[in-house]
């Protein structure tokens, strides 16, 4: 998947650095910046989709999952990052997967019910 933007930002960075640190050892791990499907400004960091596999995640449900991502990502998520998509998988999971792709993201209905 590739975002609309061929350069990587700064929340991006810190993202994908937070994710690697905090799933060692991680098994695969993207970070897509989606904000260019928003009505923001052009370079914004505000919409991401993250895809993590980890075996961490081995014996947690999807809640726990994504409970760990959002903490993992607190300060990001209170300072800026508005929408945060996340795709969290075991190894096994992921290996089962035939082909690797994940359903993209819905298109941006403006935050007003549209």
């Amino acid at each position: 998947m590739q975002s609309a933007c061929t350069s990587i930002g700064p929340v991006e960075k810190i993202i994908r650095q937070k994710l690697e640190e905090a799933f060692k050892p991680v098994i695969y791990v993207e970070v897509i910046n989606e904000s260019y499907m928003h009505n923001v400004s052009k370079r914004s960091e505000t919409h991401f989709k993250v895809i993590v596999v980890s075996d961490k995640f081995e014996s947690k449900n999807l809640v726990s999952r994504h409970r760990a991502v959002n903490d993992t990502l607190c300060k990001e998520l209170a300072s800026g990052v508005h929408a945060l998509s996340i795709v969290a998988k075991t190894g096994l999971q992921w290996e089962a997967m035939n082909e690797k792709n994940i359903e993209p993201s819905p298109k941006c209905r403006g935050g007003f019910g549209k």
